[in-house]
């Protein structure tokens, strides 16, 4: 198979993450803590995506074990004040090798 490109995994990858988090929180997230919050997704690096939510009042662990759960694949989720009511919750993805 030809080479698409750097980042042609990723970017396909980040297409599917997308559509994973928003039908899994649509279920996981009955509180909204994730759900229409400010969202980014970057490539960071080969093979690695980070997704950063942004705003969030709370989370709990077992939300973060959902989200890791619809991501199904490696990933570490850090959590950080944004300001003294808000918090930044950010997952680093591993893209898996393709098949």
């Amino acid at each position: 198979m030809a080479d698409k490109g750097p980042g042609f995994a990723e970017q396909e990858y980040l297409r599917q993450v997308r559509s994973r988090l928003e039908d899994g929180l649509a279920r996981l997230d009955q509180h909204h803590r994730l759900r229409r919050r400010p969202m980014t997704c970057r490539i960071t690096a080969p093979r690695t995506i980070e997704i950063v939510y942004r705003d969030v009042t709370r989370i709990e662990e077992s939300e973060l074990l959902g989200l890791k759960k619809v991501l199904g694949t490696a990933c570490y989720c850090s959590i950080e004040p944004q300001t003294a009511e808000t918090l930044t919750v950010r997952i680093v993805v591993s893209v898996p090798e393709p098949t």
